[in-house]
């Protein structure tokens, strides 16, 4: 018996999803969705992952097709694949290696499925290719009236299906930094599916003022139903997907510079499908005193961070914090059964050393090895407990890294820059102890500073960043040229060392000079000297990354992704937790690239498989 279900009409629902798998595992097939296309596949690893189709896409280039798909979490190792164009067979015997095709002879706008080959036998079709014509594929969007640019962008899938939405959120041309005076306009968060249907669009009101330390979002499918959800911070006067009002609708709490001071603060989780607002709480930590942040006009009390994390080492809990400059508070909430409930709060006027210590930025990885996460904080670990687990007291600073930088030695590593002329320029450490390894020297306001496998002629990550004039290696020695950026990192071209995304374009690093790989075309950067895009992350096809930057004109999210091939046979980076989570938090403040949990360069060993089991 065989049913078949349209991957764009929604697939099935859980209740039938529900009631199919017992008949599957007696030997019913369900095709069509890409994730139900096959057997069903239910890993039963430890953390919670999402549930996603093949992602199969076809990327012009030349005179060929690249098609590309996704190794799944689910899926068993030793699958394979056959790839089909209308229906017939484009490759001969079955593919064991990467999870990508060159179709040399494949016609411009051929559409492709792929069949999984397990143990001989071959699966159900996938769903069908998306078309990336000319390199990229738009996702029309809505702009709204008045003055905005579309800003920081990310994906979830909302509605269950498979395949990933876009969370975008539109930034007003009078946007202001915390430092600035001023009026701003609203705030505008929309939903899109990749067709560009809009499905909701919040507005946080008046009491939100926008620039780029204020409004951090989060999509994820928090309470494991299987459909992302989205959250941030409200207040008086916001409005959720449906129009309904949070708080009070005619409350105006601006003060005459323009800060919001007073008044009560919110956070609420989201519906990822129709952007009802489900659990609204205060927000935690309140204002308080808003001199004791460090200022009396409202520049410190108002610096926001968020993130999720994988506490209990098995659910995501959403991370919502305040302040870094000075005092800092954390807190952990779980989104169960409807209701936001708090974890922890952590709170730096409660533990000595840890005042002062954030960045712009934070990031999460389980840095003890312990199966739980913990929260880079800047220059201060946070344990999943909501203790401090270590703080080096080197200060404030704007970008950091977390991964395995260093695959020779045991755990995960850390590189951080620094803005205070009495401290390291930038500094490398021991994730699990915040052991110092090596530093530079002193160099003041060091705004911007990268570590990841760049070049293949030194093992392990390069690190680099503005103070310092050369390449370092993991133990801190001069091993070449510094790059033409030090901005954002891309896994593009088929080796597994990492490229350089700066602005709208993408370079590969060399001793001798750089070279370009993309420009892109009618394309904006975001976050003015920031110059990051909407999002890069592994959205698509097989590991590679892809790249989304606004429009000029901000009329689409445009997608590019990578025409090359591979060799390199890698699980979808989305089902290593550490890198989904870091694509959750990218967007906040000054955005920062994600790290896998595992080292992905020059001489990798096998990419890990993921421990996942899938939600819903």
């Amino acid at each position: 018996m065989v049913y078949a279900f349209d991957r764009y009409s929604g697939g099935v629902t859980r209740a039938v999803r529900a009631l199919l798998v017992p008949l599957l595992a007696g030997g019913l097939v369900v095709t069509g969705s890409p994730a139900l296309g096959e057997p069903l596949a239910e890993p039963a690893g430890k953390r919670q992952a999402e549930r996603l189709d093949r992602g199969l896409v076809s990327v012009r280039g030349g005179s060929g097709n690249l098609v590309g798909w996704r190794l799944l979490g689910g899926d068993p190792q030793n699958v394979a694949f056959n790839v089909y164009r209308g229906g017939t067979k484009v490759n001969g015997s079955p593919l064991t290696g990467a999870t990508n095709h060159l179709d040399a002879g494949g016609p411009a706008g051929a559409v492709y499925t792929v069949r999984a080959v397990i143990d001989g036998a071959e699966q159900p079709d996938s769903g069908a290719s998306l078309s990336f014509a000319n390199g990229y594929r738009d996702v029309p969007l809505q702009r709204p009236s008045g003055s905005y640019n579309a800003n920081d962008a990310s994906v979830g899938d909302l509605d269950g299906d498979g395949d990933y939405e876009f969370v975008v959120k539109w930034e007003p041309a009078n946007a202001k930094d915390n430092s600035q005076s001023g009026y701003t306009d609203n705030v505008l968060v929309d939903a899109y599916r990749l067709d560009g249907t809009r499905l909701w669009r919040i507005d946080l009101g008046r009491n939100i003022r926008a620039g780029a330390h204020y409004t951090q979002f989060q999509v994820y499918d928090y309470d494991g139903d299987g459909k992302a959800e989205v959250a941030m911070k409200t207040a008086d006067a916001t409005r959720d997907g449906t129009g309904a009002v949070i708080g009070n609708a005619s409350a105006d709490h601006r003060n005459s510079g323009g800060y919001i001071l007073t008044g009560p603060e919110f956070l609420t989780m989201f519906n990822g499908q129709t952007g009802a607002a489900m659990s609204t709480v205060n927000y935690d930590p309140p204002r308080g005193n808003v001199a004791s942040w460090g200022d009396s006009y409202g520049n410190r009390v108002d610096r926001f961070l968020a993130g999720t994390a994988y506490l209990d080492g098995a659910r995501p809990s959403l991370i919502m914090a305040r302040g870094y400059y000075t005092r800092a508070v954390i807190a952990a909430w779980d989104f169960r059964d409807g209701k936001l409930v708090k974890r922890w709060t952590f709170d730096s006027n409660n533990t000595g050393g840890y005042a002062g210590q954030g960045n712009h930025s934070l990031s999460v990885a389980d840095v003890d090895a312990d199966g739980r996460d913990e929260i880079l904080y800047g220059a201060a670990a946070i344990d999943d407990n909501g203790n401090g687990l270590w703080t080096t007291g080197l200060g404030h600073g704007d970008a950091a890294h977390a991964g395995d930088l260093d695959p020779a030695r045991p755990g995960l590593e850390y590189f951080k820059v620094s803005e205070d002329s009495s401290k390291p320029g930038s500094w490398f450490a021991d994730a699990r102890t915040g052991q110092r390894l090596w530093q530079t020297s002193p160099a003041g306001d060091n705004g911007r500073g990268v570590s990841a496998d760049i070049w293949a002629g030194s093992p392990g990550a390069e690190s680099w960043s503005s103070a310092v004039g050369d390449l370092r290696n993991p133990k801190g020695s001069g091993v070449g040229r510094k790059p033409s950026s030090a901005n954002f990192l891309v896994w593009w071209d088929g080796d597994p060392v990492r490229e350089l995304l700066d602005q709208t374009r993408i370079d590969k690093y060399g001793t001798g000079s750089d070279t370009r790989l993309l420009t892109g075309s009618g394309v904006a950067s975001n976050n003015g000297t920031k110059a990051t895009p909407a999002l890069s992350a592994d959205l698509f096809g097989d590991w590679r990354e892809e790249v989304v930057w606004r429009t000029s004109d901000n009329s689409a999210l445009r997608i590019y992704s990578t025409p090359d091939q591979t060799t390199h046979r890698i699980p979808t980076l989305m089902h290593d937790t550490q890198y989904r989570v870091a694509i959750a938090w990218q967007n906040t403040a000054y955005n920062q690239p994600p790290h896998p949990s595992f080292f992905l360069g020059d001489q990798m060993p096998a990419a890990p498989w993921p421990d996942i089991h899938y939600a819903g």
